[in-house]
């Protein structure tokens, strides 16, 4: 699986501090091996969003992503559930 990451993503996963950022290297590991585990909590997003698909990293932070064909993925955002979906 190709994975890229848009410009919007880097800037949000640096403002996170390094616990956060290695827990996101964890389970992109996973989502590589299985993007449907159910560890990543995979949904399809509406509204706003509609046409992305979100993972969770914690408890409280989620990674937008899209998928833009059948071997590749643009990860758009990394922020908290609140930030994202309100």
């Amino acid at each position: 699986m190709n994975i890229l990451f848009h410009r919007h993503f880097g800037k949000s996963y640096k403002k996170f501090p390094k616990k956060v950022q290695e827990q996101f290297k964890e389970r992109l590991k996973i989502f590589t091996d299985n993007p449907f585990d159910p560890v990543l909590g995979n949904h399809a997003l509406h509204g706003e969003y509609v046409g992305f698909r979100s993972i969770n990293v914690t408890g409280d932070i989620r990674a937008v992503y899209k998928v833009l064909d059948e071997s590749s993925v643009e990860f758009a955002l990394l922020d908290s559930h609140s930030n994202l979906y309100s």
